[in-house]
Order: C-alpha cells, then sequence, then structure tokens
C-alpha cells in the first residue's frame, strides 16, 4: 500500500512582477503567523503575492499585499479576511539587516515566494533597488537574445 505524504512540497505562490521591477540583491527566509483556514487555502494552492510587500516598523516584519482566498469548506465559522496583513519571523539580525539596508534610498523588501519547508510554511523575502524604465527594457532585450541563442544552438545541433 503507497504511504500518502501529509504535506505538498514545492512553491505555493510566486511573485514574478517581483524580478521585473527589481534588481534583487540579497534574499532572505521568513517564517510567517498564519490561522488555520490560511494553511489549509495554502495546500489548496489559493495565494496571490503580485503586489505584495514588506514593511519593517518597532522591530517586527509584516507583509502587506499578499492575498489567500478562503475555502468554502475551511472557512464556514470563522470570518476571514483574505488580504490581512501578516507578521513575518526572522531573527534580530536580519530584521537589523533588513532596516539598515532599507532606509538607505532606493531599496525595498518585497515578499519573493511563499514554499513549504518540510511541514513548515516559508516566505522568501527579497531586498530589491528599483529598476527604471530603461533598466526593464534591457532586461526584456536580454532574455530575447538570450531566447534566440538558445534557439539557434538547439536548431544548429539538429542540423548536425
Amino acid at each position: 500500500m503507497a504511504k500518502q505524504k501529509k504535506h505538498p512540497t514545492g512553491t505555493i505562490a510566486q511573485n514574478k512582477k517581483a524580478r521585473h521591477d527589481y534588481f534583487i540583491e540579497h534574499k532572505f527566509e521568513a517564517g510567517l503567523v498564519l490561522s488555520g483556514w490560511e494553511v489549509k487555502s495554502l495546500r489548496a494552492g489559493k495565494a496571490h503575492l503580485t503586489d505584495s510587500y514588506v514593511l519593517l516598523k518597532d522591530g517586527e516584519a509584516w507583509l502587506f499585499g499578499s492575498h489567500i482566498t478562503p475555502l468554502n469548506t475551511a472557512s464556514t465559522h470563522v470570518i476571514a479576511d483574505p488580504i490581512r496583513t501578516r507578521k513575518l519571523l526572522l531573527n534580530k539580525r536580519e530584521l537589523e539587516r533588513l532596516e539598515a539596508a532599507v532606509a538607505q534610498k532606493g531599496y525595498t523588501c518585497v515578499a519573493m515566494s511563499l514554499y513549504w519547508s518540510k511541514h513548515l510554511i516559508k516566505c522568501e523575502i527579497a531586498l530589491g533597488k528599483g529598476k527604471k524604465e530603461f533598466d526593464k527594457r534591457d532586461t526584456v532585450r536580454e532574455r530575447d537574445s538570450n531566447r534566440e541563442l538558445q534557439r539557434t544552438m538547439r536548431n544548429k545541433g539538429k542540423e548536425e
């Protein structure tokens, strides 16, 4: 008889827009303070991080703008707020490093992804510097040229 896994593995949600809008410099792994219905929704993959960001205040980190859609079956007895502010769990050294970097001009802290780490849900946050419009165009141009290069290399291998 096959043994069932208790928890799914891998990524729950990603913020792909963050890589487009920021130069990512440092990444941190943070725990999340969640309620029961949120964990059940995350197991079902019902999370969005598109416009989420991290705010540092009073020596704590808070996740704003993340959206966890409540399941109809799991949240019948509670009033579920899908876009509530969630506390991030970081150690003191990481918080001090983030606060010092965010105090500099142009740096911000964004949520990159939500994922499973064993039986816990973790949030990958990153310290990034905002891109200008021409930087975004350069990134798109570079990605297109790399794609063309890969395509020609693949086609060249088939000709021989």
